[in-house]
């Protein structure tokens, strides 16, 4: 579980805003996911650029095909 951490735990020390957003699904149709990260203080930023991102992308409304 730790492993699965060490990526997602960058924003948290270094105390910048960070935003996850759906970006796809893999080969094995597992959904795959995009963290972006941003200046201190510019939480708008990030929402807006997830707010364009999700406008011009469908993965968010997509689900995962379960055996």
């Amino acid at each position: 579980m730790y492993l699965e951490d060490i990526y997602t735990l960058t924003a948290n020390l270094a105390g910048v805003p960070g935003l996850a957003i759906p970006a796809g699904f893999d080969k094995a149709g597992l959904p795959v996911g995009m963290q972006l990260l941003g200046n201190f203080f510019e939480e708008n930023t990030l929402y807006r650029i997830g707010k364009v991102y999700q406008q011009n992308t469908s993965w968010h409304k997509q689900k995962p095909v379960l055996p």
